[in-house]
């Protein structure tokens, strides 16, 4: 288990660990330590959805301003 994992592994580990919540399966004794990790990947994950939005948005501008200019007559 890496401590940084992509979102993709991230997601699928707080599925895990949710799964183990709702199974009554996880020990008592590290129910916090998964809790823990489950809020580190959730915020990682919204983190990573924040980044990436931010990017597309800056990418659609950009595309727009090139259009703009391309569009204007000489």
């Amino acid at each position: 288990m890496r401590d940084t994992p992509g979102y993709k592994e991230a997601v699928e580990e707080i599925e895990s660990i949710v799964s183990e919540i709702e199974d009554e399966t996880v020990n008592v004794d590290v129910l916090a330590e998964k809790v823990k990790r489950a809020t580190f990947l959730i915020k990682l994950c919204k983190k990573r959805l924040k980044t990436t939005d931010n990017e597309v948005k800056n990418v659609l501008e950009e595309f727009e301003k090139e259009e703009e200019t391309d569009s204007e007559p000489f």
